[in-house]
């Protein structure tokens, strides 16, 4: 049987529109009329810290499975936890790090600057989106290794797989790196492998997107094991914080889907600039909460998982927020694989261009996969222009002031769920109640 494709893990062009604990017992509380003939039962479950499904990945408490569905997919997707092969989230993350150019597209920068295009970005960037529980170290090999063939003739573009038994493309280019660093690199030593490409060889990334990354599973062979995990980068990235297309890239190589829509027709509105997993141009920006939790960033006592019907309320954190021990995330499940999520975004170090400081509310869908939408968030201003000063087109602006201010509710009439917001301190944080029917 021939050896299915691997199908590559891509980005779309910018956007052109505007050790294992035991569960925590649920704390209870129960208000009874007198008589009995009214009780309401208060039911919410803080999340212990999660367990290490694998080498740095979380995986849930198992008293809280209903508030972190699996996927029924193999592949990149929403679910909890992270399936093995994908490189760890915590603790140190070693990075192989080397550069590639071509005959006719020779590299005309020394390595030193092409690095310092993501370095030390990418890694103060996971430090500080991980609140110092991810540790990315680059290990580069400074020096430009010659490809055999000019650019051209791999017939890379957007789009193009991966295939084991590939004369060209991907898996050629993989083979001819690997022999060109001979015996004198332990690739088993590395968690990943980021190749930045000259920036003069392909397209420029504001014709055609060609950055891609492989993640998941054993790629080509190597003298130390199987190179897996790997992300090419092509190109020069416009903006701010240029990096970012790296920490999308390697997203991938944690777990990470595509939160933009690579499905036919016009795309819907998912996510905008809420995750750097849909969009990694223009203004920096963080990851969401559910990201964060399947990352195993979250600490204990941040994740508030609501099951039993009644009401709660909770006091959240801002998720910016580097010193908040409070709770960041509340989890709502609406069925088997579907789940609705609170967090409080404000501006911060990452989360640069957020207008409108609030609740944000979204759905998860374990079932949908990469590029199918798998987190929607909910909009609290659906059809506005947004609340940016100034139009960004690196930006959703419509989801700019998704947030929900306090006196703003959310309803899901068919999930019978209602959050409503309530207040909000001088530090950021807002308190929520959340009523299930």
């Amino acid at each position: 049987m021939p050896t299915p494709t691997r199908s590559p893990i891509r980005r779309p062009p910018p956007p052109r529109r505007g050790p294992i604990r035991p569960p925590l017992i649920p704390g209870r509380r129960a208000l009874t009329a007198l008589g009995g003939t009214l009780a309401l039962i208060l039911a919410s479950l803080t999340v212990p810290d999660p367990a290490l499904a694998h080498a740095g990945h979380a995986a849930p408490a198992s008293a809280a499975l209903s508030c972190a569905p699996k996927s029924p997919h193999t592949g990149l997707n929403a679910g909890l936890p992270t399936p093995e092969g994908y490189a760890p989230s915590r603790g140190t993350v070693t990075a192989l790090t080397l550069f590639i150019d071509f005959p006719g597209s020779e590299a005309t920068i020394p390595t030193t600057e092409r690095f310092a295009e993501f370095f030390p970005g990418t890694s103060e960037y996971l430090a500080t989106s991980s609140y110092g529980k991810l540790r990315y170290r680059a290990e580069p090999v400074h020096r430009w290794l010659r490809m055999s063939r000019p650019f051209e003739d791999y017939g890379i573009d957007r789009g193009v797989g991966w295939h084991p038994d590939d004369p060209d493309g991907y898996n050629r280019l993989m083979r001819e790196i690997v022999s060109a660093l001979g015996d004198e690199t332990d690739f088993a030593a590395y968690d990943l492998v980021n190749v930045l490409a000259t920036p003069n060889a392909g397209p420029h990334a504001l014709e055609q997107v060609l950055s891609v990354s492989f993640a998941g599973r054993p790629l080509v062979d190597t003298p130390s094991g199987p190179l897996r995990n790997i992300s090419f980068i092509w190109s020069t990235q416009p903006g701010e914080s240029p990096h970012r297309v790296l920490v999308h890239e390697n997203g991938h190589a944690f777990g990470l889907p595509d939160l933009y829509w690579t499905g036919a027709g016009v795309p819907p509105l998912l996510t905008g600039h809420w995750d750097v997993m849909e969009q990694d141009w223009g203004p920096s920006n963080d990851l969401l909460a559910w990201h964060k939790w399947k990352l195993g960033w979250l600490a204990p006592g941040q994740v508030a998982c609501v099951t039993a019907p009644g009401g709660s309320e909770h006091l959240l954190t801002p998720l910016g927020d580097p010193a908040g021990d409070g709770v960041r995330m509340v989890a709502l499940p609406t069925g088997p694989h579907q789940v609705i999520v609170a967090e409080v975004r404000a501006p911060s170090e990452l989360d640069r261009a957020v207008c409108r400081t609030g609740v944000l509310i979204s759905r998860v869908d374990t079932r949908a996969r990469s590029g199918e939408g798998p987190i929607r968030v909910a909009d609290a201003t659906p059809g506005s222009s947004g609340c940016l000063a100034a139009p960004d087109p690196q930006v959703t602006a419509e989801l700019t002031d998704a947030p929900y201010l306090p006196g703003d509710t959310f309803r899901d009439h068919r999930a019978g769920i209602t959050v409503q917001v309530l207040e909000a301190d001088r530090d950021g944080r807002h308190r929520i109640r959340v009523t299930r029917d």
